[in-house]
């Protein structure tokens, strides 16, 4: 049944913020609004504006350039603070060479088949941008866009709200769909997604967020000593060319089964031909909980070596585990260190992969009259 989770109206988790101005107070946690500067231009002349927010002992940095999360600070066990998400000094570096990070994806976060879809009865060929496939919306995403920014302060939050239309045809997708995207930091610290979107006519969406994380901090070497928890009991296997073969296996007795806590190198480099595809782990996992109406704790990470943990709750049914398998050593970071294999990984609330082409998934469909609404959680500790 399209009209699920994704297309109605919820209760609390999806309540938009009621926003002050940029110049209002925020209470209680003693939280500021966020604080606008000039990053860079883009080559038509473009302005790209970075916004400071820092709010319960966590501190966040975001481009207007796709909604990029540029930094997000966070202490240790110690009150030592370090940056835990991969990125550029430069928007020069985010335009020419960055494979996501921090971004907002959309209209389609993942892989589609071939950049092919049928709607309807009619077919749509979408911006093939992996091999014969099309990745996060195409050659030109919602990573790709300057988004409208507002930043807000209300009671104890603080955050931004962000705002995007894509035109009806934009990357091959049906539909002028205007995308909204709220980002709070609580009065807790916690960073919170809220997502939504609709559209003038049926089309298909999937929003995510790619942030590349690494507690022990960005530029600090490999993530394979984190401790990684995931609550799924089956995943998504792929192809050859990491398009979901339909099935929904069992982890049981595989690398991929992290219903227990374990190292993210602990099976990472066992003769697995799921781990040969994906040069690593690049698999959605299939959650237990499946589609809620609340955000509902789905995966915690952990560096030992800081303390540092990250928890994650969202209503989606997916998540997109990338293991940071195609950082080759060609990337210099924000802090000046040369991004290898391994030296972070993501972790995407969302639907599945190649959703239009697989009936058996929970549908991503959205049609006029409908909002497509999406909120994930990310909370913080030492």
């Amino acid at each position: 049944m399209e009209l699920n989770r994704r297309t109605v109206v919820a209760g609390a988790a999806a309540a938009g913020i009621a926003a002050t101005t940029l110049g209002g107070t925020a209470h209680a946690s003693g939280g500021r609004a966020p604080v606008k500067e000039l990053f860079g231009k883009l080559a038509d002349g473009t302005k790209v504006h970075r916004w400071s927010l820092a709010n319960g002992g966590t501190r966040l940095k975001v481009l207007s350039y796709g909604g990029i999360v540029q930094s997000l600070e966070i202490p240790d066990r110690h009150g030592r603070y370090k940056n835990v998400s991969l990125g550029f000094d430069t928007i020069e570096d985010y335009v020419a060479k960055s494979p996501y990070f921090g971004a907002l994806i959309g209209r389609y976060g993942n892989r589609i088949a071939k950049g092919q879809f049928t709607l309807d009865g009619k077919s749509h060929q979408l911006s093939v941008n992996d091999g014969v496939n099309s990745l996060h919306g195409g050659a030109k995403g919602f990573d790709k866009h300057v988004w409208d920014v507002e930043g807000f302060a209300s009671g104890s939050d603080v955050g931004l709200v962000l705002h995007y239309t894509s035109v009806d045809g934009e990357m091959g997708y049906p539909g002028t769909l205007k995308a909204k995207v709220t980002y709070t930091l609580t009065r807790h610290g916690d960073w919170r997604i809220d997502y939504e979107a609709t559209t003038d006519k049926a089309t298909v969406v999937n929003l995510t967020s790619h942030v590349y994380w690494n507690l022990a901090g960005e530029g600090s070497g490999s993530v394979y000593d984190h401790e990684l928890r995931i609550a799924a009991s089956r995943y998504t296997p792929v192809d050859s060319g990491l398009i979901p073969t339909g099935e929904r296996a069992e982890v049981a007795g595989t690398p991929f089964d992290f219903r227990r806590t374990k190292t993210v190198g602990e099976d990472i480099r066992v003769a697995h031909q799921q781990l040969l595809y994906g040069k690593g782990i690049d698999h959605n996992w299939v959650l237990d909980k499946g589609i809620t109406a609340e955000p509902e704790h789905i995966a915690t990470l952990r560096d030992p070596s800081s303390g540092r943990t990250l928890k994650i709750a969202t209503d989606q049914p997916g998540l997109q585990f990338y293991s940071g398998n195609f950082l080759d050593g060609t990337l210099v970071g924000s802090g000046g260190h040369i991004y290898r294999q391994g030296d972070a990984l993501c972790l995407e609330t969302q639907h599945f992969p190649d959703s239009p082409n697989q009936p058996k998934f929970p549908s991503t469909v959205l049609r006029p009259g409908q909002t497509y609404r999406s909120t994930t959680v990310h909370s913080f500790g030492s």
